[in-house]
C-alpha cells in the first residue's frame, strides 16, 4: 500500500508539472529569420529593443561604430553610423547600450581612448528616424568610466548606470545619473554599489545592467569582495536619485582571481525583480535565473536556467525581456560542440520558468539580445561564421488547455514570505477550493471556502513549513488558477 501511495504521489506530482508547464510557459511559433546588415558592416554585441508599435530597433558595435537599424515595412533597413565624429568602445562581450519608452530611444557608448574618453547619450524622439547630437553624460573630471546601460523611468527619461574608477582605473564603482529634460542634460552621478563590505569593488572588465519600474531602479553588477565574484543588485526607491541597499542575488559565493568578463541582466515586473546571471562556482559556467522581492529585499540562490542538461558544457551571457508577465531569457551555450543560443520562455512569470528550451541557433553564436512586446518575440545574435548581425523572429500567445485559467486575476502577497501568504482575485470567493502542494507533490494544506464566506483576501499561514517552493492552485467550476509559492 505505501508503495502504491508512493506511486500516486509521483503521478501527482508530475500531473502538477505539466498542469504549472501548460498554464505558465506557453509556447514561441517561430517564423521568420535572416540577417541585419551585410557582413561589411560587422557584428560585435548586439542591443534591441521595440519603439510603441512593436517594430523592432537595434544597435550593435562595428570598428568604433555604433550602428543602429529599425525595423521598417517588413525588413530591417540598412544600418547607419551614430557616431561619425566619436569613436566607440567595444567588443563581443560588451558596447553600446539601447533604451526605449515609446517612439522615444536612448542609445549610449564609451569613447575610446578610455582612460580620456567620456560617455554619451542621443536621443531619438521619432522611432529612429532621427538622432539627436550626442550629449555628455559623465561629468567626472577626475575619474575615469566604462559600461555605459540605460533604462528609462515611468515620464520617459534616461537614467544611465555606468563603471566608474579613480585615476589608474582603481577604485572601480557602479555609479547612476539621470536626466529630466529628456537627455538634453544629465545630473551628478550617485553611487550604487559598495554593498558586500566596506572594502569590496565591482568586478571591472564585467558590464552591468539598469532596470526600472515606477520608482524603483535597479543596477544589476558582479562584486567583488575579495575575489568572490557574485551578482549584486542595487535599489533606488526614489527613481535613481540615491540607492540606499544592495543584495547579493546569486549566492554561490564564486571565487575567481580574474574578471569573466561577464555581466547579469533584469527586469522589474511590478515588486518583483527577475534577473539572470552566469556563474562558475560549479566548475562550469552556468546561466541561472532568480526573483527578488523589491518590497522586503529578499532572495533566494539562483535556479539553473536549463537544470542538469546533457552534452553541456559552458554557458554565458544570457539576456532578459518582458511583456507584461511574458518573459524570456537566452543565453549563449556550448553544446554538442556547437555555440548555440537558447531561449527559456514563459507566459505567467509568476509560475516560474520551467527548464525548457527551443534552440534559436545551432552554431556560430558568441552573444545574444532579445525583445518581447505584445505577442511577438525576436532574437538578436552576433554570428562569428558569417560576420553578420542574425534575426529570428517568433509570435506567441498564452496556452489555456480545455479549462478558462485567469492567472491575472489572482495575486498572491508578499511572495516570497516567511510567514503567511495573503490571497487576493476573482476566485476567492464561497465554492473555491483551495490547495497547497510541496515539491514532492504532497498536498499540505487543502481549504474549501464555504457559503459565508465574502471578503475578498484569504490568507494562508504557513508559519512552520519547511522554506521552499510550493503549488498554489485554485478551483472553482471549469475555472483553475495556479501560481508558485516561495516560502524562506
Amino acid at each position: 500500500m505505501a508503495k502504491f501511495s508512493s506511486v500516486i504521489k509521483i503521478f501527482l506530482f508530475t500531473f502538477f508539472l505539466i498542469f504549472f508547464y501548460t498554464v505558465s510557459q506557453g509556447q514561441v511559433n517561430w517564423t521568420m529569420e535572416g540577417s541585419v546588415d551585410g557582413s561589411n558592416h560587422g557584428n560585435n554585441h548586439p542591443r534591441i529593443t521595440m519603439d510603441a508599435a512593436g517594430n523592432p530597433v537595434l544597435i550593435w558595435f562595428n570598428a568604433g561604430s555604433v550602428r543602429f537599424s529599425r525595423w521598417h515595412n517588413g525588413e530591417f533597413e540598412s544600418s547607419k553610423i551614430l557616431n561619425p565624429s566619436i569613436t566607440a568602445a567595444g567588443a563581443s562581450w560588451m558596447g553600446p547600450d539601447i533604451a526605449a519608452h515609446g517612439d522615444t530611444i536612448y542609445v549610449v557608448f564609451k569613447e575610446v581612448p578610455e582612460d580620456v574618453g567620456h560617455i554619451w547619450c542621443l536621443h531619438s524622439f521619432d522611432a529612429g528616424e532621427t538622432f539627436s547630437d550626442p550629449v555628455r553624460v559623465d561629468f567626472t573630471a577626475d575619474s575615469l568610466s566604462r559600461f555605459p546601460t540605460v533604462t528609462t523611468d515611468a515620464s520617459g527619461h534616461p537614467v544611465i548606470a555606468f563603471m566608474k574608477f579613480d585615476q589608474g582605473f582603481s577604485n572601480a564603482r557602479w555609479v547612476v545619473t539621470r536626466s529630466n529634460d529628456f537627455g538634453n542634460s544629465f545630473l551628478p552621478d550617485v553611487l550604487a554599489s559598495g554593498w558586500s563590505s566596506p572594502t569590496s569593488h565591482v568586478c571591472d572588465c564585467c558590464p552591468g545592467a539598469i532596470s526600472s519600474f515606477g520608482n524603483n531602479v535597479v543596477v544589476l553588477y558582479r562584486d567583488n569582495n575579495n575575489n568572490i565574484r557574485d551578482t549584486w543588485a542595487a535599489l533606488s526607491t526614489d527613481g535613481g536619485m540615491s540607492f540606499a541597499e544592495g543584495i547579493n542575488i546569486d549566492l554561490k559565493n564564486w571565487e575567481i582571481h580574474a574578471c569573466p568578463s561577464s555581466g547579469p541582466d533584469g527586469v522589474i515586473i511590478g515588486d518583483t525583480l527577475y534577473s539572470t546571471f552566469m556563474n562558475g562556482a560549479s566548475g562550469t559556467s552556468r546561466v541561472y535565473t532568480n526573483q527578488t522581492s523589491l518590497s522586503d529585499f529578499k532572495s533566494l540562490p539562483g535556479t539553473l536556467v536549463t537544470g542538469s542538461l546533457p552534452g553541456s558544457s559552458q554557458q554565458n551571457f544570457p539576456r532578459i525581456s518582458s511583456s507584461d508577465n511574458t518573459v524570456a531569457v537566452v543565453w549563449k551555450q556550448y553544446l554538442n560542440d556547437n555555440d548555440q543560443c537558447l531561449l527559456s520562455f514563459t507566459s505567467d512569470i509568476t509560475s516560474g520558468i520551467l527548464p525548457v528550451f527551443d534552440t534559436v541557433a545551432t552554431s556560430g553564436v558568441f552573444n545574444s539580445d532579445i525583445a518581447i512586446h505584445n505577442g511577438n518575440i525576436i532574437v538578436v545574435w552576433e554570428d562569428y561564421n558569417s560576420g553578420t548581425v542574425e534575426f529570428r523572429w517568433g509570435t506567441y500567445e498564452v496556452t489555456t488547455g480545455t479549462e478558462e485559467v485567469r492567472n491575472e486575476s489572482l495575486h498572491v502577497f508578499p511572495n516570497p514570505s516567511p510567514d503567511a501568504w495573503t490571497l487576493n482575485g476573482h476566485d476567492i470567493i464561497q465554492g473555491s477550493k483551495i490547495e497547497v502542494c510541496d515539491i514532492s507533490g504532497q498536498i499540505v494544506y487543502r481549504k474549501v471556502l464555504q457559503d459565508n464566506f465574502n471578503v475578498s483576501l484569504f490568507e494562508i499561514d504557513n508559519t512552520g513549513w519547511s522554506s521552499g517552493i510550493y503549488f498554489l492552485k485554485i478551483t472553482h467550476g471549469n475555472t483553475i488558477n495556479g501560481l508558485k509559492l516561495v516560502k524562506f
